[in-house]
């Protein structure tokens, strides 16, 4: 049987405003991903005061929205999620030095007249947090080379952010752009998660954003992980062809904790950067100034079913 871990997650954020808010529309992304490798057991969200109106959808990416409505004045906004899932080991029998070659990847993904679509091209392109540098290309190249097996070079491309930058809380926020992190050289976890973004489709391959959860006090005898006690992000490299159970075609990878994501990682939603899967985001009429508290709290359900490791650790 494969690992699984069942883990709980209570996401709570809290808007003082100094002025009462007249309108607001708010979209929340708090709603983990249900799939093969992950099962969403119990998913409840709460928003006080009570929304005028409220409804959710689906996103192109395959992400849970909820969007709400308050068309009466209030003086603080408060949203409580609350999740439990089972998360498997999707990575069992990884052989990096297997699978396509970054130039086989990059052929795939290129525009060739009459060939079929393939839906992973879109996450090739820059997008408004990821944009296409220079810089990271040639920083990039020295691992993403043509005749290297994909998986290989992306772990190891990982393995160098994670060397060369520090993780630096409070150092930037998500409006510091993708080259000053590279030029500071410090960061969080966003920062890490979009320089390998930026570093993958400056070569031409595939990566798309990954935003969740991560078990940052494992159980007894297992190293913490880095990451504040709120959303983490990471990213996932598509690379067909890998053999791995389930016909999976991205591979996740934690630059900011260098490892494979295993049991620990709790997957919300991914998209192209931050700006797609943003926990939650809105706009009011009033409110003057504001304070902001977010607090997440992760924890073990129970044992897993076969202690594993947090992460895969792959040099």
């Amino acid at each position: 049987m494969s690992d699984v871990a069942r883990l709980s997650v209570e996401h709570e954020t809290v808007y003082d405003y100094s002025n009462p808010v007249e309108q607001a529309q708010h979209i929340a992304c708090l709603r983990p991903l249900s799939d093969e490798g992950q099962r969403l057991e119990v998913f409840d969200m709460s928003v006080s005061p009570t929304p005028s109106q409220h409804s959710t959808r689906r996103d192109n990416h395959g992400n849970s929205r909820a969007y709400f409505a308050l068309h009466f004045a209030h003086n603080q906004l408060r949203v409580m999620a609350r999740s439990q899932v089972t998360v498997a080991s999707r990575y069992a029998g990884l052989e990096p030095d297997q699978g396509p070659t970054c130039g086989e990847v990059r052929t795939m993904l290129s525009y060739r007249a009459h060939a079929p679509f393939q839906p992973a091209a879109e996450f090739v392109y820059a997008s408004p947090y990821v944009p296409c540098l220079t810089a990271l290309r040639e920083y990039a190249q020295v691992s993403l080379h043509d005749d290297r097996p994909l998986a290989e070079a992306a772990i190891e491309l990982m393995n160098r952010i994670h060397e060369d930058f520090d993780y630096a809380p409070a150092s930037t926020d998500i409006s510091t752009p993708v080259l000053d992190v590279f030029l500071q050289r410090k960061g969080v976890c966003q920062d890490f998660a979009h320089l390998m973004l930026g570093c993958l489709r400056a070569c031409g391959l595939a990566g798309r954003y990954v935003s969740g959860y991560l078990l940052t006090r494992p159980p007894p005898g297992q190293a913490p992980l880095l990451g504040a006690d709120a959303s983490h992000a990471w990213v996932s490299v598509w690379i067909p062809g890998l053999g791995l159970t389930g016909a999976q075609e991205w591979l996740d990878l934690d630059p900011t904790n260098d490892c494979v994501p295993d049991i620990h990682h709790v997957r919300v939603a991914h998209g192209r950067d931050f700006g797609d899967v943003t926990p939650l985001r809105g706009v009011i009429r009033g409110g003057g100034e504001h304070t902001l508290l977010v607090r997440v709290s992760t924890r073990l359900l129970d044992e897993p079913v076969r202690k594993s490791p947090a992460c895969t650790n792959v040099a």
